[in-house]
């Protein structure tokens, strides 16, 4: 999935500004040399004027800044090092980490979606790549998990 999906798609599901973006960012690491004007960039829609594509680093970031944001920062634990690859499976991970979902919760976002996941689908996705029944998370499947997601966090009225 294009990275800038994922940021911009968790921007609106929380109604952030693109303050709080970059506050959000610098929490997992406040040295991280980030500008306002590069989250608008990200931000921007594909093709447009001044579109930068997001960067891994970037997004790792921005997820590990949103598990502190919403679960706290442990002070008794050494900080974990920024995940150097970022893929759907991880993508969905601290989504799953940062909002504290339980299985439950993970298959009614995909129920609200109109995407049902099986549980046994669902484990495949949160294995170890080395597991035998792992599963790369599609495209398609994080699309789903962060619209019915959105429509958890912001109901239509």
């Amino acid at each position: 999935m294009i990275l800038n999906d994922v940021l911009r798609s968790v921007r609106y599901m929380l109604d952030l500004s693109d303050n709080k973006v970059l506050e959000i960012t610098k929490l997992a690491d406040p040295n991280f040399a980030i500008e306002k004007a590069d989250i608008q960039a990200y931000l921007k829609k594909e093709g447009a004027e001044g579109y930068v594509e997001c960067s891994k680093t970037v997004l790792a970031h921005f997820l590990d800044g949103l598990i502190i944001h919403f679960r706290g920062r442990d002070e008794t634990v050494p900080a974990r090092p920024v995940e150097k690859r970022v893929n759907n499976n991880v993508v969905l991970k601290k989504l799953r980490v940062a909002f504290q979902l339980k299985d439950v919760d993970m298959h009614r976002a995909f129920q609200d979606a109109g995407f049902p996941v099986s549980k046994p689908e669902l484990s495949a996705v949160f294995r170890q790549a080395d597991h035998k029944n792992f599963r790369l998370c599609g495209d398609q499947l994080l699309r789903n998990f962060l619209k019915g997601l959105t429509q958890r966090m912001r109901p239509v009225e």
